[in-house]
């Protein structure tokens, strides 16, 4: 009887410790170490372009909700190259193909089609980037 009531007692007190204990960050494999999510976007942001920023999503995708994380730093480092410089309609253009993306997995359960939503948002981003990068000619790059 003793030896139940230990164990209760021992199983309860790491319920609360693990309960309390804050989360340790996810490490994952990128650029083959071992990087927290945070450590990615900060890589992802220090990129010089647009696309180099782009490859390293692609290349360290989770196919998850992390995504999220890391497409937003893309897109920030996309819009460097565009944004000052688009004009009214354009930049609702812009704002409503990002709605398009926001809407295409909406009605979609697991966190895949988070990932998908940031891709479709990364990728137009993207696109409007190299679209004024071109417009803009060999200096601008």
């Amino acid at each position: 009887m003793l030896s139940r009531f230990g164990l209760a007692v021992f199983l309860a007190a790491l319920a609360i410790i693990l309960s309390v204990a804050g989360h340790p960050a996810r490490a994952m494999v990128c650029m083959d170490k071992s990087m927290t999510l945070d450590e990615v976007v900060d890589t992802i942001s220090a990129q010089k372009s647009c696309e180099s920023a782009m490859k390293m999503f692609r290349d360290c995708a989770l196919t998850a909700s992390g995504d999220v994380q890391l497409g937003a730093a893309v897109e920030k480092k996309c819009e460097a190259d565009f944004m000052p410089g688009l004009n009214a309609a354009r930049k609702r253009a812009y704002q409503r193909e990002m709605r398009v993306c926001d809407g295409k997995y909406r009605n979609k359960s697991g966190t895949m089609y988070l990932s998908f939503t940031a891709f479709c948002r990364a990728e137009v981003a993207q696109r409007y980037s190299q679209r004024a990068l071109k417009a803009a000619g060999p200096k601008a790059r």
